[in-house]
């Protein structure tokens, strides 16, 4: 992103298939980044139903959406000069 955007460096783009799993994935990101004592500048409402849930962690701005929303917003299509960097998962 911070070839096309001022305000980040990356987007985190997730979907859930439930409003409830976008609640906890969003809530289950801002555990797992408290524990470095990574804070988002403000959290995720716990009952939220818009569809799309946005954790603003400065450089990083992770997007979960309700899997309908995540494909009426297409924010692939809407910064698509950004270049695309695959996550790999950790492992524990």
């Amino acid at each position: 992103m911070r070839y096309v955007a001022a305000f980040c460096d990356y987007f985190v783009i997730a979907s859930g298939t439930s409003l409830r799993q976008v609640n906890a994935i969003a809530r289950g990101i801002e555990e797992e980044l408290s524990k470095n004592e990574i804070k988002p500048l403000s959290h995720a409402s716990l009952r939220d139903e818009s569809g799309w849930v946005a954790l603003d962690f400065v450089s990083v701005i992770a997007h979960i959406f309700y899997k309908p929303m995540r494909d009426l917003y297409a924010l692939e299509r809407l910064w698509s000069d950004a270049k695309k960097v695959k996550a790999i998962k950790s492992p524990r």
